[in-house]
């Protein structure tokens, strides 16, 4: 991927946009000069706007609070909060504040959401601009994203085109001949954020062009979607406030296999947290989801206290390991030393 000769260009005399306006003849009329191999990186909020991803927000009305309705309306999974900033995951599985949604640089009456498929409407604009100009190129759909525990901005890739979103070096050598093990470049990002240098935030330029790039267009065309790091690989699924919130017991769970090792483990961090407390674990059949918590001595109101406090940071640690719980006490009748039953596994399709 040669570097030499890069250059970036920003794509001049567009107008505010609508919905319904044709924003790839717009950019083909701006940007006759288009060569194959150029990479167009084009702003979220006009696609959106074209593809009338807006809210309209009445007058006389909270456009704070009309905001935060569509942050609600937009988000699958709180992440963090504090005061009214929220650190979502959106429909289109990416974690960043406000679920993307942007109330800059559009009138009082307007809120702008992140597009509905960004990579859709990177082909469908690549797509287009061939049929318009004859030529080739890559495309780009940038945001401004935050970065955790780094302050400051930058812009990053929602949907793209015609252009890997990683480029893969795993297993390659270095100069120094050590094989790298885990680097992969986001390369869409990068792009995003070049462009962004000459577009701003401030200037009205929401298109530019990366010229002099030399890639291969991917074979199987994924856009951005390579670039989510969810499920397994998300090691900072919560953020620390928000993890017992965010716990919700389910009626109906669906079994899954794992499920005495996951609480094994879980009583094992909470008991290293509270003090030490016994209990007896003994399982029913294996892999049915279900774990009866007993007593090794006649419960009191002490044993009760320090057994609820356990179970307490056993299901909020479960929770964390992706497991969905519900815990049933059931006392001590007759004498008999069960206190309740925890029920995990996933909840119903």
């Amino acid at each position: 991927m040669p570097l030499a000769g890069i250059s970036i260009h920003p794509v001049a005399g567009l107008p505010e946009f609508a919905p319904g306006d044709d924003l790839a003849a717009a950019i083909a009329g701006a940007a006759p000069w288009l060569a194959d191999g150029d990479v167009v990186v084009v702003t979220s909020k006009v696609v959106s706007k074209v593809e009338g991803r807006l809210v309209h927000v009445e007058p006389g009305t909270d456009r704070e609070a009309a905001r935060q309705r569509a942050i609600d309306a937009e988000t699958v999974r709180v992440v963090a909060r504090r005061g009214p900033l929220k650190i979502v995951e959106t429909r289109q599985g990416w974690v960043v504040a406000a679920a993307g949604i942007d109330a800059s640089n559009v009138p009082g009456d307007a809120l702008v959401l992140l597009p509905a498929d960004a990579d859709a409407s990177a082909r469908g604009l690549r797509a287009r601009l061939r049929e318009l100009l004859g030529v080739t190129v890559g495309v780009v759909v940038s945001d401004t994203f935050g970065r955790t525990w780094r302050e400051g901005l930058t812009d990053v890739a929602v949907g793209s085109a015609g252009v890997p979103a990683l480029i893969d070096h795993r297993g390659d050598v270095d100069v120094h001949g050590n094989r790298l093990e885990t680097t992969q470049v986001a390369l869409v990002d990068e792009l995003a954020a070049a462009a962004d240098l000459v577009k701003g935030k401030l200037g009205g330029l929401p298109v530019a062009v990366v010229r002099g790039l030399t890639v291969t267009a991917p074979a199987e065309d994924t856009g951005t979607r390579p670039l989510v790091r969810l499920g397994p690989g998300d090691l900072f699924r919560y953020g620390s406030r928000d993890l017992v919130g965010s716990r919700a017991p389910a009626a109906d769970l669906v079994p899954r296999p794992g499920e005495l090792d996951a609480v094994a483990e879980a009583f094992r961090v909470a008991g290293a947290a509270l003090p030490e407390f016994p209990v007896v674990v003994r399982y029913g059949g294996e892999d049915d989801g279900v774990v009866d918590i007993h007593l090794p001595e006649r419960a009191t109101t002490t044993t009760a206290l320090n057994l609820g406090a356990l179970i307490g940071a056993v299901v909020v640690q479960l929770h964390a390991e992706g497991w969905t719980t519900r815990w049933e006490p059931v006392g001590t009748p007759g004498g008999t030393s069960l206190v309740g039953r925890l029920w995990l596994g996933s909840p119903p399709d």
